[in-house]
């Protein structure tokens, strides 16, 4: 307002707020240009998983055998938030029966895999399949601790930046999508 003239402190303060104004906004633009070369990095490192094996949630084990009768089976593991005294795994057909009882022993905290030899308790070769895992983990005190199973896949594919702004990871018909964070374990 021309008629009454601001005072040089009010002028200097309304400076001041402009400035910041116009900082903030350069700020946000430098921060977006970050996310987006994060996002880019991110999808570049996960495509170097394609074709590779992975550990994710989940209780399967698959068993094929060759034209030889050889028998191989998709490792199996466990995701520990504490050390366990006693680990058992129980591998157990589409029934609910017992194929085979596995003493895996004391485990440290943290991602551990293992491997079935796809024999029963009587050491005959089972069919070829699906098999799932039961995990019975417990400390020193027999008290049961929390434990995730995990089971292998392959990646197919890899789809950065999608809905939800992560990259995901194809695992296949029978697995289906999964987050990158959803990785527990390269192999």
């Amino acid at each position: 307002d021309p008629l009454k003239p601001m005072e040089n402190s009010e002028m200097t303060s309304q400076l001041a707020q402009i400035n910041t104004v116009s900082g903030i906004e350069e700020l946000n633009s430098t921060l977006e240009g970050i996310t987006s070369q994060m996002d880019a990095n991110q999808a570049l490192q996960a495509s170097g998983l394609i074709g590779k094996g992975v550990m994710v949630s989940g209780k399967d084990v698959l068993l094929e055998k060759d034209d030889d009768g050889n028998s191989y089976t998709t490792p199996f593991g466990i995701e520990l938030d504490e050390p366990a005294a006693n680990v058992k795994a129980t591998i157990v057909g589409d029934g609910g029966q017992v194929i085979k009882t596995l003493d895996l022993g004391a485990l440290d905290a943290g991602v551990q895999s293992f491997q079935w030899d796809g024999l029963n308790e009587q050491k005959e070769a089972v069919a070829s399949g699906r098999y799932s895992v039961q995990l019975e983990v417990t400390d020193a005190e027999g008290e049961k601790i929390e434990s995730t199973a995990l089971q292998y896949a392959v990646v197919n594919s890899v789809t950065p930046n999608d809905r939800s702004g992560s990259v995901r990871l194809d695992l296949g018909a029978i697995y289906g999508q999964i987050g990158l964070n959803d990785v527990k374990q390269i192999l």
